[in-house]
């Protein structure tokens, strides 16, 4: 055994782990986020079709399905040997899947590819992240987690980004167009993504299992989270935090899967808006060190509420971009002028996104985990995951229907203001309860570094 000093820094089992974090996160910045959204965009609209429309009822359809799985598949894998093979599959959907969208030239195929290969994405995290009890001990947990985050922030978000910004922007040189550039930005992804996740398949084992019958174990796991439900329902303080996080995660997480595919539906150049997102990367790694440090001094919801205003301004910078640019004809002679100002705001919302995106999130999640029964945290956490997934649904819906209704993708993005405007209020009118369990969570703090 080894001793808390001579300990390595990371086994091979949590090197593994954490390689998978740098593995996927290509496929969330190059799939969800930034080159195919445009060109999928891009592609429907010469066919006549509204591609952020079309973009937004897919990602809703794909979350909904994952959200809806999710219990059933966190029960079956936890029988023995069945936690790899889950994560196994749902790997493989996603690889093969992000290669058809790669090979199509169709936009029906591409979203089918798109819809089952995030089913895939999403269902690997899932297994990803429960991993965590079998390749480390609890007391090196957090520094596991940090890293895992911390690798696939900046590592895999960022190298296989930066070498598909360099196929698009230079890739006619070697006489690779754009389209081809895209598709090779795709197959680059599904590399990065194959080969990363080598470590996890080979290293990683399911440790920890349960030998009950099926339909006994799914059972059980339902009841399990009527009870954590209810218990959620009777402490106000948890109550009131649930609510908001359903809504304003809900608008965070809708920013992130329209904006680059709002962007190419009013027109604006690609290559712009995937250098703004590049932006959005390197100002989100030091602003969530800063959330993380100024919640330390004045607290975790007066920052996820700073978070929330900011991004209300965002969407507002957002609407008015669409609104003044679908304005203008695009044969009028203003038209240059005004397409040149929303791409500058377009950047200015990158920047934006960048200075809170992380910090919502990890704020998020470390609130709860205060707020919770440490002996039952899974029971918890396990409620908290599915309800951010359900949240996940109504984002993207709420854009594509308003962008049909009105005709006016800007009205879309307006819709979002609904979002975070309701978090904001929850948050307001439960602050009470949420001081004290601040409070109460600080106490303990410094109680145990006592």
């Amino acid at each position: 055994m080894w001793t808390k000093a001579a300990r390595p820094a990371f086994s091979k089992v949590e090197k593994s782990w954490i390689t998978y974090d740098w593995a996927n996160s290509a496929y969330a910045t190059i799939i969800m986020a930034a080159v195919f959204p445009i060109y999928f965009a891009t592609v429907a609209g010469e066919a006549g079709v509204a591609g952020d429309i079309k973009w937004g009822f897919a990602t809703s359809i794909a979350t909904l399905t994952v959200a809806l799985l999710s219990p059933i598949l966190g029960a079956i894998a936890d029988f023995r040997g069945m936690k790899k093979k889950l994560f196994t599959a749902f790997l493989g959907l996603g690889l093969v899947f992000t290669t058809t969208m790669a090979l199509t030239d169709l936009w029906q195929l591409m979203l089918v590819g798109y819809v089952f290969s995030y089913i895939g994405f999403s269902g690997s995290l899932l297994f990803y992240d429960s991993f965590m009890t079998d390749i480390t001990t609890p007391d090196r947990m957090d520094k596991v987690s940090a890293w895992g985050y911390a690798m696939g922030y900046i590592g895999g978000s960022t190298i296989p980004f930066i070498l598909s910004i360099a196929l698009i922007l230079f890739g006619e040189k070697i006489g690779i167009d754009g389209v081809w550039a895209v598709k090779l930005s795709c197959l680059l992804c599904v590399t990065w993504w194959a080969l990363f996740s080598i470590p996890m398949l080979l290293n990683v084992r399911q440790v920890y299992s349960v030998d009950k019958p099926a339909r006994d174990l799914i059972r059980r796991s339902l009841v399990n989270m009527v009870r954590t439900a209810r218990d959620i329902y009777a402490d106000k303080a948890i109550l009131v935090f649930v609510l908001a996080y359903f809504f304003y995660i809900d608008g965070v997480n809708t920013v992130i899967h329209m904006a680059t595919v709002y962007g190419s539906t009013l027109g604006l150049g690609t290559t712009g808006m995937i250098l703004a997102l590049l932006v959005t990367q390197i100002v989100a790694v030091p602003f969530s060190i800063l959330f993380s440090s100024l919640a330390g001094r004045v607290g975790s919801i007066r920052m996820i509420r700073i978070a929330i205003v900011v991004y209300l301004v965002i969407c507002a910078t957002g609407f008015y971009m669409g609104y003044s640019l679908e304005r203008v004809a695009p044969e009028s002679p203003l038209y240059a002028a005004a397409l040149q100002r929303s791409t500058y705001l377009f950047w200015a919302m990158a920047a934006l996104v960048g200075t809170c995106q992380g910090g919502i999130q990890a704020l998020s999640r470390s609130f709860f985990g205060k707020l919770i029964p440490p002996k039952r945290s899974n029971e918890f956490f396990g409620f908290f995951d599915i309800f951010g997934k359900f949240a996940a649904v109504m984002g993207p819906a709420i854009y594509a229907l308003i962008a049909k209704w009105t005709g006016r993708s800007s009205y879309g993005i307006l819709g979002l203001v609904i979002l975070f405007g309701c978090g904001l209020l929850t948050l307001y009118l439960g602050r009470r309860q949420l001081a004290r369990a601040e409070a109460k969570g600080a106490e303990a703090a410094r109680q145990a570094g006592a």
